[in-house]
């Protein structure tokens, strides 16, 4: 067990976290989110790719959307053993490894990016960036252990928002080089990168630690996967953050194929989205904090499903005006529902913990236990969220020529998020509760439970 082990690690003590556990876990979430905001520019990059594809090419707009959809099931599939891996191998270790491995995917493109490659090829490359994807779920299963339950929302909110930033970020580095340089020269934004995924693997390595007291546990994985909780949970995610990387990768498209933007007017316009739903996934966990994460994402959900049928009617009158609008608000909000949801997870299950009778450190312990293995489980779900939203982008637009049909199906499944978050996890049963009330309290009181 070779790098930097951390023995003890009792974040839920409020002394060890005052004089110890609190600088470590901040320099820890640092560097976390270094490394997780390059994974997701890797994983996006095909988002940024597209748009210097041109006739001569030979790609139409529906094998654009598959080379997408392609980098998105990938990085959906890898989440799963990511989670995992953390606890084997430490989470400063996988940080190092899970960084330098992105070399693969960007030195690939970087050799094939230009016209006359075969078909074949760009989707093989475009599956391997599927490896980013996979950063987010260790890094989140990474953070959730340094941090204490009433810390959890914020610092997981950060986490994230800070690796989905890396979207934006890469858009925009996109958009740089297409306004200077052009539209033939994408191999100048892969040069980009390949240097910062070196610096992120090395300040890994310098400035992360690994938590010794979280050992691989194949018992927490099998219970998460036969918890229903790991499955609603999943479910309410792929309206969130299935959304908001789906809408992501498929924005810039999206306008160039039916608003007929050019490359640099789509790249001017792809960014912003993504970069506002990044810096608002905090403020979701840190409301979910104060407020209730199945409350702030029920309303959540409602805003999503008003601002879906924005976007619809300006799809319908065809104004781009409006439909920037309304799509802008849907990642704004998906951005929100990214933090609140996320933040629910340790809630229910350290709620579980006292329902099974547990209580104090043995019902934080099992919390932490089981909503780090369902992580993996609930990322890669919302994950495929975002394939579905490609490929029902790619058969509207194959069947229609534009995007409505896909948000009228988008607006149908936000209704039905809606109605799982309050069936579920706000309704006052009169039966024994499946939540505990002010998780941040060290004993749940009876009745009804707010996650």
């Amino acid at each position: 067990m070779g790098g930097r082990w951390i023995e003890r690690w009792e974040p839920e003590d409020e002394v060890f976290w005052r004089e110890e556990g609190e600088r470590i876990a901040r320099r820890n979430l640092l560097f976390s989110v270094l490394s997780e905001h390059i994974g997701f520019s890797i994983w996006s990059l095909w988002s940024v790719m597209v748009l210097f594809m041109g006739p001569e090419y030979g790609v139409d707009p529906a094998g654009k959307f598959f080379l997408i959809g392609t980098a998105t099931f990938v990085g959906a599939l890898i989440r799963i053993p990511y989670t995992f891996v953390v606890a084997r191998f430490g989470g400063r270790n996988w940080t190092v490894f899970s960084a330098l491995l992105l070399l693969l995917p960007t030195g690939l493109a970087f050799a094939v990016m230009e016209p006359g490659t075969s078909y074949t090829t760009f989707v093989l490359v475009a599956a391997l960036t599927g490896v980013g994807g996979g950063n987010f779920a260790s890094s989140m299963t990474n953070i959730n252990a340094f941090f204490p339950l009433r810390k959890k929302g914020w610092a997981l909110g950060l986490n994230a928002g800070g690796g989905n930033i890396g979207v934006p970020v890469v858009q925009l580095v996109g958009l740089l080089v297409i306004g200077t340089a052009g539209a033939m020269h994408p191999r100048i934004v892969l040069g980009v990168y390949l240097p910062l995924i070196v610096v992120a693997a090395v300040c890994s390595a310098l400035f992360m630690d690994n938590l010794a007291p979280v050992r691989n546990d194949t018992g927490a994985a099998k219970e998460a996967v036969r918890a229903r909780h790991t499955w609603i949970m999943a479910f309410l995610y792929v309206g969130t953050f299935g959304s908001f990387i789906g809408y992501s990768f498929a924005f810039g498209l999206v306008l160039q194929t039916q608003f007929g933007r050019t490359p640099l007017q789509a790249a001017s316009l792809t960014f912003i989205g993504p970069l506002l739903g990044s810096l608002v996934r905090p403020v979701g966990g840190s409301l979910a904090d104060r407020h209730g994460g199945a409350r702030i994402t029920l309303w959540t959900f409602a805003a999503m499903a008003a601002a879906t049928s924005v976007v619809i009617y300006a799809s319908v009158i065809e104004s781009l005006a409006v439909f920037l609008a309304g799509f802008v608000c849907l990642f704004v909000l998906s951005g929100l529902g990214n933090g609140s949801t996320f933040k629910m997870i340790p809630a229910i299950f350290l709620a579980q913990g006292h329902r099974k009778g547990l209580a104090g450190e043995a019902a934080e312990a099992y919390g932490r236990r089981l909503s780090g293995a369902s992580m993996g489980i609930i990322g890669a779900v919302g994950g495929l969220g975002g394939l579905g939203i490609n490929l029902a982008f790619r058969q509207s637009f194959q069947t229609s020529g534009t995007g409505t049909a896909a948000f009228v199906a988008f607006l149908v499944f936000y209704a039905a998020c809606m109605g799982v978050t309050r069936a579920v996890y706000l309704r006052r049963p009169a039966a024994v509760p499946e939540t505990a009330e002010a998780v941040t309290e060290p004993e749940p009181r009876p009745g009804y439970a707010k996650v």
